[in-house]
Parts: C-alpha cells; sequence; structure tokens
C-alpha cells in the first residue's frame, strides 16, 4: 500500500495537513504516516570543551546544559501530543493505517527516508515562525518541494474539500508530465478541473493545450481549457478568487514564466498569492 507523508511541526497549520491527509489517502487508498522532525539544535548545548572558565561559570553553563536538556525533553512531549491530536483527527475522518514518526535530526534527510513509499508529501503552507502579516511561506516550504520526489500538497490554513482545481500549464515537456501524473493518479477523480494557460493563445499553443486537456478527460476527469491574458504571479491568483478554485494545481520546475520554486520566483509568487491549497510537481 502507497502512503501519504504528512509533515507536522505543531503550528496552527497541523489540523488542517491531517485533514489534507486524510482526505488525500481516501482518494488514493493510501495509509498515512505522521512526520515530525525535531532539529539537532533543540537537542544541543554546544561543544563547551577546551574553554577556560573562571569560578563559578563551569557550574553556570552546566546548569544551561541541564535546562537545554529538559527543554529538549518538553519539545519531545510537545511533539508526541501534536502527533497524535493529528493521528486522532485522522482516525475519525476514517482512515486507519496510521504510522506516527519522530525523529531528531534533518528534516530533507528525514523526508529522503521516509518518502520512499509515498505517493504524496503533504506539508503546511506556513510554519510555526511565519509572518502572517506579510503572507511569508514557511522556512521549510521551499526545501521540501526542491528536494521532494514526490508531488507535494501545500495545505492552506483551512481544509476545504477540492471540488474545483485550477491547473496552470505552460505546455512544456514538464507540464506534459505533471498531466500524465495528473491523470493516472486518482486525487481529482471528482472535481471540475480548470486548465488554463496564462499567456497569448498561438496555434501551437492551443494543440498543446487541447493535448494535454484530452489527457486529462482520458484520466476519467471533467475538465474545461482555456488561455487566460496577463502575468501568471497575478492573474492566477485572480483566477482562484474570481472562480470559486478550492486548489491550485501548478509544476516548480525551470525555464518559462513558471519557473523554479525559489523566493521572489512565479512559483512562489502564485502559491503565496492564492489563499488555497496548492499541489506542487517537480
Amino acid at each position: 500500500m502507497s502512503t501519504v507523508l504528512a509533515c507536522l511541526d505543531g503550528s496552527i497549520y497541523s489540523g488542517s495537513v491531517a485533514e489534507h491527509a486524510a482526505w488525500a489517502a481516501r482518494r488514493l487508498g493510501a495509509s498515512v504516516e505522521l512526520l515530525q522532525v525535531l532539529g539537532r539544535r533543540d537537542s544541543a548545548s554546544g561543544d563547551r570543551s577546551g574553554r577556560v572558565f573562571v569560578d563559578g561559570q563551569q557550574r553556570l553553563l552546566e546548569q544551561l546544559a541541564e535546562m537545554d536538556a529538559e527543554r529538549f525533553k518538553l519539545l519531545q512531549a510537545n511533539a508526541r501530543l501534536v502527533l497524535e491530536a493529528a493521528r486522532q483527527r485522522i482516525e475519525a475522518l476514517g482512515v486507519c493505517e496510521i504510522a506516527v514518526t519522530l525523529r531528531t535530526g534533518d528534516l530533507i534527510e528525514t523526508m529522503a527516508e521516509r518518502e520512499e513509499t509515498a505517493e504524496i508529501v503533504v506539508v503546511g503552507k506556513r510554519g510555526e515562525a511565519a509572518d502572517f502579516a506579510k503572507l511569508h511561506l514557511g522556512s521549510n516550504l521551499e526545501r521540501i518541494v526542491r528536494s521532494s520526489r514526490r508531488p507535494v500538497l501545500i495545505a492552506a490554513r483551512a481544509f476545504r474539500e477540492p471540488k474545483r482545481a485550477l491547473i496552470a500549464f505552460d505546455g512544456r515537456s514538464k507540464a506534459q508530465e505533471m498531466i500524465a501524473a495528473i491523470a493516472e493518479a486518482r486525487l481529482l477523480g471528482d472535481a471540475q478541473c480548470d486548465l488554463v494557460t496564462i499567456g497569448a493563445e498561438t496555434a501551437e499553443g492551443r494543440r498543446r493545450l487541447d493535448d494535454a486537456s484530452a489527457r486529462l478527460k482520458g484520466g476519467g476527469l471533467r475538465v474545461t481549457a482555456r488561455f487566460e491574458q496577463g502575468q501568471p504571479e497575478r492573474t492566477i491568483p485572480e483566477i482562484v478568487a474570481r472562480d470559486g478554485i478550492d486548489l491550485l494545481v501548478m509544476g516548480a520546475y525551470g525555464h518559462s514564466q513558471l519557473r523554479s520554486l525559489v523566493l521572489g520566483s512565479t512559483t512562489s509568487e502564485v502559491i503565496r498569492g492564492s489563499l488555497v491549497s496548492a499541489l506542487v510537481f517537480r
């Protein structure tokens, strides 16, 4: 059985990540693995060997080390509570096969190991330290999308079951691979899919858009295909708001206006400006 890998960090997005994971698991017939990784810095108090101390400083540093150890125990206890709350939430939504993993180390290294059997990765749009006023994305989001070999479902603050999805398509080879993956999966089976290319319509662009539409329809999806004028970073969020889109589907890859996911790039701007969840392919 394939797995939905849901990454938690204790932020207010944890509940939404759990609900998105449950939805994806039901659609894919998959189990769920809940993963939380505590950083190595959380468990370390620093190397003080070789230092020269004045009277009393040694004892003070020992007390600081003891406080670090106690703090890490509290972080572990809190992480277990977060994971258990998510497990109960997913179970209540009808998913019974749920694994829970708490690790200390590097998030990306741990994900590379755990996603071997995963069909999709779920992560919150913003983390525990995000700046909501500026709509900053979570500090780990770019790292996860760049490193993951699986599609990444980026959960908005509140879960909304996708009834209508916007698929941003630029016609290039990576976008065509994304279309093939969507057509083969069962994730969007119940949703109305709006397949949209941003930019001026050309004969070649129309052919590629029609081919992509036919491929999705061949996978049993309900699809409408069209061109929209404008720039992706502005036009896509406008479409999301105007048309009542529940899920944005797009690529994070090189070339064209939908280029690599880096802070300040088109893809990042689109995800930041769209107040819905996003399914991102590399």
